[in-house]
């Protein structure tokens, strides 16, 4: 078996301790368990088999791209595998687990200053994929992002739940995750609920943003999700420690995020099945204060 045909069809989990409505069950989707680590791995497959089918570009081609972490981890283990040069673009304050893991894959780590956040990495992608002669495959208006979870990640959930889902809840970032899950449930249940989390204004949850109206993510359509949660950093923290000391599933903030939205959508409705992505591996924060 290949690398590549490892990536998709993770497990749900069923919360066993955390949910407090017991009519409402909630499971997580443990995006962690892919080879690359997390959700990502999917897209990057995408887009780089994307552009290498259809010819934008070969082997050997030097390919750019900012990333907050999990993105620029599955393109650099994708790009090994398919030999194609990559180097991303990251804010400095990431986790040092992280920038390492992409050098270890083989990829060239360049990082901004934080303070200048993740736009700032863009903005420096997109100029040196005109200046320089890089292929930017711009997971934010990449087509094949979403696409992907669109074959994969929604006829899992679809498949796994036996068709119960009610309501879906993810992370927004690329929102590449959000949009092709969307698209490929309501095929399925247009009833299904399609819940997006961002930060609320002041809080910092990497793999959550709330982006400012000119780097908005081409690929999202807003009217795809029924409902956008505000999530606090301090709510998000305390359920990804929940996450580990209560389900034994350790994880990073995002998934802490998506779980505080899943509990307040919990709490408002009699019964259902809830869905939320576990985005990856909580290995990644702890040289962070994350578990402190």
């Amino acid at each position: 078996m290949k690398l590549e045909e490892l990536i998709g069809n993770t497990r749900l989990v069923e919360l066993q301790h955390i949910p407090e409505n017991k009519a409402v069950r909630i499971y997580g989707k443990l995006e962690g368990d892919n080879p690359g680590g997390s959700v990502k791995d999917r897209a990057a497959y995408g887009m780089i088999k994307g552009a290498l089918d259809r010819g934008d570009i070969k082997t050997g081609d030097r390919l750019v791209e900012a990333t907050s972490g999990n993105t620029g981890i599955a393109l650099a283990m994708i790009a090994r595998i398919m030999n194609v040069q990559m180097t991303l673009i990251m804010p400095d304050n990431s986790t040092r687990e992280r920038v390492l893991a992409m050098e270890a894959y083989g990829a060239k780590v360049i990082l901004t200053p934080a303070s200048k956040t993740i736009e700032y990495s863009r903005e420096l992608a997109e100029s040196m994929a005109a200046k320089e002669g890089y292929y930017m495959l711009n997971q934010f208006g990449n087509a094949d992002n979403y696409k992907m979870h669109y074959r994969t990640t929604g006829p899992e959930i679809w498949r796994d739940t036996e068709g119960k889902v009610t309501h879906f809840v993810s992370a927004m970032g690329t929102t590449g995750t959000i949009m092709g899950v969307s698209r490929y449930l309501k095929e399925q249940n247009a009833a299904v609920q399609i819940v997006g989390t961002q930060p609320t204004d002041g809080s910092c949850i990497p793999g959550i943003r709330r982006w400012s109206p000119e780097f908005l993510p081409k690929i999202f359509e807003r009217d795809r999700v029924d409902r956008i949660v505000d999530v606090r950093e301090a709510d998000a923290r305390v359920f990804t420690k929940r996450l580990a000391k209560e389900e034994g599933i350790l994880a990073g903030m995002s998934s802490g995020g998506a779980l505080s939205a899943a509990m307040q959508i919990a709490s408002e409705i009699t019964s259902g099945v809830i869905v939320f992505i576990i985005c990856d591996r909580g290995d990644r924060y702890l040289s962070s204060d994350l578990f402190t």
